[in-house]
């Protein structure tokens, strides 16, 4: 007599209606997920940056990093984007002959937008993309662990002065970048377009307000503070060698870039809310 044959269990089929769903799920849990680590992390560099102890040599070190040697990024990008718009309002104004409004609407959009906006996105490809390679050699390398054996924050020591530097030195770079870009579209406005030069300055100086500046140089403080903390974060967590560390610059790049342009535009609803 032939024993009964035990009952399998069947696993029900996936209804292909429902896998986009999984997929859209898994993609905003990820996405949740992912936000839920840069804050934490954010959080405990911030901190970091505002209490003793603060290594001011290595502060000093990488603000020389961040700003000085970014001067010529900037300052080209500055001045050719001064140029280029200076010809575009031009273009544009004199289908209403509103040409004489190019110097006013030129150091309005460097000042406002142009400047802090293009010189975090060029800051984004160069400092952002070197902190992520630097701290993600270091992780894979063990260094940080052995920072740790030996009592030492990496967030204090390695993340805090970068963070800070890029606080510092990017309002000061767009300070200058709105001066170079002001200029740019000067020397395209009287050598190409035929416009008198100490009116083009007069009216460019009697346009600009401190606000206009002063919104500038906050967004760039954001802005330098997006770029450092992504490098540093992207750093920190990148693993499997130089693959690793090459896959941890092209995030950091891509995160700072996005969360700049969304945050600047944050930024100028805020502004425009309050009058600045």
């Amino acid at each position: 007599m032939t024993a009964a044959a035990e009952p399998t269990s069947v696993q029900p089929r996936d209804p292909v209606l429902l896998r986009p769903l999984r997929l859209i799920g898994r993609t905003v849990l990820g996405g949740l997920r992912e936000i839920g680590r840069i804050t934490a992390f954010s959080a405990r560099v911030l901190i970091a940056c505002v209490t003793p102890v603060i290594y001011l040599r290595e502060v000093l070190r990488q603000c020389l990093k961040v700003g000085y040697f970014s001067l010529p990024v900037v300052g080209l990008t500055a001045v050719f984007i001064g140029a280029a718009l200076a010809l575009n309002i031009h273009t544009g104004g004199s289908r209403f002959n509103a040409e004489q409004f190019v110097p006013n609407i030129v150091v309005l959009g460097i000042t406002r937008e142009l400047g802090p906006v293009l010189a975090g996105l060029m800051l984004a490809g160069r400092v952002s993309a070197g902190i992520a390679a630097e701290i993600g050699a270091m992780r894979v390398t063990e260094q940080i662990d052995a920072l740790l054996t030996l009592s030492a924050q990496p967030a204090r020591y390695l993340y805090a002065p970068r963070v800070i530097a890029g606080i510092l030195t990017l309002p000061l770079l767009v300070l200058v970048a709105d001066i170079i870009g002001v200029l740019g579209g000067y020397l395209v406005a009287v050598g190409a377009l035929d416009f008198n030069g100490s009116l083009y300055l007069k009216n460019s100086w009697a346009f600009v307000t401190g606000n206009d500046i002063w919104s500038g140089v906050i967004k760039a403080a954001v802005f330098g503070g997006i770029i450092s903390l992504m490098g540093c974060y992207q750093g920190d967590r990148s693993q499997g060698g130089a693959g690793g560390v090459g896959r941890a610059a092209t995030l950091a790049v891509v995160g700072a870039a996005v969360l700049i342009l969304a945050s600047n535009y944050i930024l100028t609803s805020l502004f425009v809310r309050i009058g600045l």
